[in-house]
Formats: C-alpha cells, sequence, structure tokens
C-alpha cells in the first residue's frame, strides 16, 4: 500500500513538474518572440532593411518615395516669410529657414526607406499637440490626475477656471478640442477674431457653446492646456518630454520646445517656461524627422520601448480610439481613420500627428508601418496608398 501511494505521488509530482515545465517553456518562448521586436539604438545605430527583406515590393516602394520628393509644400515658403500672413502676429521665433520635403518609412522598426534632410531640427506645427496629448497622458499614469473627466478646476487654481464656463472645463475636453475654454493667454483670445492678430485663421464672432459639446480647433485653448500642465508637475514640459520619453527612446539632442517671448510663469517662486501645442504664432517644437519617427515608433509599440512601458498601453488605446459625437474623427490629440475618410486607402485602425506644412507621422498598426512626411502638399493618402501597394501579401 505505501510503495502504491509512493508511486502516485510520483506521477502527480511529475505531472506538476512537466506541466510548470511546459509553462516555463511558454514564457521563455514569449520572452524570446518578445526579444525579437526590433528597437533601433542611439544615434545613427538605426537599422536598415532592403524592403524585401521585411515583404515589401522594392520597385513599388521606390516609386513610391519618387513621387513623394516630388510634392514639396506651397503652403510654407522656405524662409516662413508667409507666417504672419497665414496665421497673424508671432509671439515666438522662427527658424531662419527649413528643409525641403522629406520622409522616412520604418517597416518592423526597421528602415526601409528615407529622403531628404531627415535630421534637421524644424518646427512640426500641430504634431506638437499628440506630444502634449502623451504628457497628459504620462499625467494620468502616475495619478497626478485622478480621472480624465474630472474638471480642471479640482487641480488647478490661478483664475483661469473659475468663470461658470470655464468651471465645467474637464481635461477631457481639452483633450477632444471641446472645452470652450473662454479668456486670454499670451495676448491671444479664445475667439479668434481680427486679421491682424490672427491672419487667415480670422473667425466670425460666434456664442459659446456648453464645454463638450462643440468641437474647434483651437491653439489657445490647447496653450491653456499646456499651462494647466505645467502648473501640475511644476517643472518645464520639455523637461518632462525629455526625461519621460526622448531620453528613454534614445532621440538626438536636437530637438528643442521653444516657448513664447512672453509665456513664462513663476512656480514655486522660479520661472517657467510654458510651451505651445503648435507653431503657429512662432516658438512651438522643434524637431528632426528621425526623432519623430522614434515617438511614432513608440505609439506602434503600445508605449513600449525595448523592456519598459514609458507610457501605459491603456492611453495609448484611449488617445488613439475616436472619443465622442461631437467634432471629426478625432482621439485626444491624435487624428483617426474610424471612418476610413482621412485617409481612405488606409486601415481604419491607422491615426496620425497632423500639422500645418504639411507634417506627418503616420502610424499603421496592421502592416507594422510608421511613416513621416514633412513639408509635402497635404495628400498623405495618396503617399499612404502607394506604400501600402508595396506590402506583399
Amino acid at each position: 500500500m505505501i510503495r502504491i501511494r509512493f508511486i502516485t505521488l510520483a506521477l502527480v509530482l511529475g505531472m506538476f513538474a512537466c506541466q510548470q515545465s511546459k509553462q516555463a517553456g511558454t514564457t521563455t518562448q514569449g520572452q524570446q518572440t518578445a526579444a525579437k521586436v526590433y528597437y533601433p539604438g542611439k544615434g545613427d545605430n538605426w537599422e536598415k532593411k532592403k524592403p524585401e527583406e521585411v515583404g515589401m515590393d522594392a520597385a513599388l516602394l521606390q516609386d513610391a518615395v519618387t513621387w513623394a520628393k516630388e510634392q514639396e509644400t506651397t503652403q510654407m515658403k522656405p524662409d516662413f516669410s508667409t507666417q504672419e500672413e497665414i496665421f497673424g502676429t508671432p509671439l515666438g521665433p522662427l527658424p531662419d529657414g527649413r528643409a525641403t520635403t522629406n520622409g522616412i518609412i520604418l517597416k518592423n522598426g526597421y528602415i526601409v526607406a528615407e529622403w531628404g534632410d531627415t535630421e534637421r531640427a524644424d518646427p512640426t506645427y500641430s504634431v506638437a499637440k499628440s506630444f502634449l496629448s502623451t504628457i497628459l497622458g504620462l499625467t494620468l499614469d502616475r495619478g497626478m490626475i485622478e480621472d480624465i473627466h474630472d474638471p480642471v478646476t479640482k487641480y488647478i487654481h490661478d483664475d483661469g477656471y473659475d468663470s461658470e464656463q470655464n468651471s465645467k472645463v474637464t481635461w477631457e475636453h481639452h483633450a477632444r478640442q471641446t472645452s470652450e475654454w473662454e479668456g486670454e493667454l499670451w495676448g491671444k483670445k479664445h475667439d479668434f477674431v481680427g486679421k491682424e492678430a490672427y491672419g487667415r485663421g480670422d473667425r466670425k464672432p460666434r456664442e459659446l457653446q456648453e464645454p463638450g459639446t462643440h468641437y474647434e480647433y483651437n491653439d489657445v485653448r490647447i496653450n491653456r492646456l499646456a499651462l494647466s500642465l505645467l502648473r501640475l508637475w511644476e517643472k518645464p514640459l520639455p523637461e518632462v518630454l525629455e526625461d519621460e520619453v526622448m531620453d528613454p527612446i534614445d532621440a538626438s539632442e536636437t530637438w528643442r520646445w521653444v516657448p513664447y517671448r512672453n509665456s513664462t510663469v513663476e512656480i514655486n517662486c522660479k520661472p517657467m517656461p510654458s510651451v505651445s501645442g503648435g507653431t503657429r504664432w512662432g516658438g512651438g517644437l522643434w524637431i528632426n524627422t528621425r526623432d519623430e519617427a522614434r515617438f511614432g515608433y513608440l505609439f506602434l509599440r503600445n508605449g513600449q520601448w525595448k523592456n519598459k512601458q514609458l507610457v501605459s498601453e491603456e492611453w495609448v488605446k484611449q488617445a488613439t480610439t475616436v472619443r465622442g459625437p461631437v467634432g471629426p474623427d478625432y482621439g485626444y490629440l491624435w487624428w483617426l481613420n474610424t471612418e476610413g475618410k482621412a485617409w481612405p486607402d488606409a486601415p481604419t485602425n491607422s491615426y496620425a500627428a497632423l500639422g500645418a506644412g504639411s507634417n506627418t507621422i503616420w502610424v499603421d498598426p496592421e502592416h507594422d508601418i510608421v511613416i513621416v512626411w514633412r513639408w509635402h502638399n497635404g495628400s498623405p493618402n495618396e503617399l499612404i496608398k502607394r506604400v501600402l501597394a508595396a506590402v506583399k501579401e
């Protein structure tokens, strides 16, 4: 009897050990699979692959790049001489010039195509909004904001949200551009009335709506979000971005987030610059194409870089998902393609950071592709269509 019990126990233990071994094998296999995901190294340590090595047709991809090279923007002159005419009186600096149209295409993280000057740090205009969105995500990830639906006035007490209208504004309203925040910031008013101050962005007066019920692309309100985040972090947002995102993804040291000349506030007795969500009035995020590709790739990998989760996967999902019936196909300061209208030839789960110029960071999880295309004529779907035609099924 004792012998039988011993044999039975041995069999049970053997089965348990076998099961544990299988589980361990699964974990190891999973780790190996994760390890196969490629991440570029620092600086120029970014591996290039021939298109055919990653399942792409080299001739069709070259056709796409050749076409892209011919699409130089006509919106923004190389010396920025039309800036004031387009956007109104500037508040911050602009560089003396910019690169011509340029871009980079990543497949599975590898560079499969690159053209033009991708290492020149140029203003990226409203692409900065998606970087600002990421800082909002980090703020939520760290519990500095309990809920994105909280009124901003619960956290910020600088008179910016004291009025009946502004007291209803939530963090989500800001991120969806439905805040209807009312006021003046850095010498610019929320209503955009007046050609001298707002250039071609001048608008007709209208009645304010209830926060959350009306979409309006509005840099004054986005700049108010940036100031509110600065007050929460008590640290300049460029430093937050550098510490939490750009250094961990091995971005270059050439990027700058340039404030307006009059956007400095005092926090804890220290002067701190508040940055903008674009370059409409000068300043803004000046960054090179390769660094933007790294940022896009971080989102393609759901906020993970190598073995570290820099931005929560949950935030990446929230930021790149349609947030409600008000406004266009828009997430949290990211442009979406849920309805297939933005880029008809692209997957509906693709999304992009977009800015004047045109500046584009397009992310395609379905095909494991990131395209950064800058200073082009505003037809990203045409390039996307050509690039996807090069992807072999």
